[in-house]
């Protein structure tokens, strides 16, 4: 199944979580069509969050739909940072969003062996 445009999936995302009062923006801006997604939240409270898209081999069934995996949990932002910076080192075409809100209703679809 064809996956959804990434600037497409980050416009969508973003446009939500602004709708429902959190602030979320595109921190680093990829390649539309194909580019890696990486989701950075911040709790509010000192810690970061990160996830970036999982595997193929973690995904149970392909549905098209974009898969996560969470790399940091409640992280030093420091950690986090750094971490986002090697990847785009590396990778280009990396789309990075950030997103401010407390709790985890952050609406990624995670992957379960992840």
């Amino acid at each position: 199944m064809q996956r959804l445009r990434s600037d497409i999936w980050c416009a969508a995302f973003v446009r939500r979580h602004n709708d429902l009062g959190h602030m979320c923006v595109v921190s680093r801006r990829g390649d539309p069509a194909a580019g890696q997604i990486w989701v950075e939240i911040d709790h509010l409270n000192g810690t970061v969050s990160l996830f970036s898209p999982a595997p193929s081999a973690l995904i149970e069934n392909d549905h098209g739909g974009r898969v996560f995996e969470r790399r940091y949990d409640h992280a030093d932002p420091l950690t986090v940072r750094e971490r986002i910076a090697r990847e785009a080192e590396f990778d280009d075409d990396l789309w990075v969003l950030s997103l401010e809100m407390r709790g985890d209703g952050h609406g990624l679809e995670i992957s379960p062996s992840a």
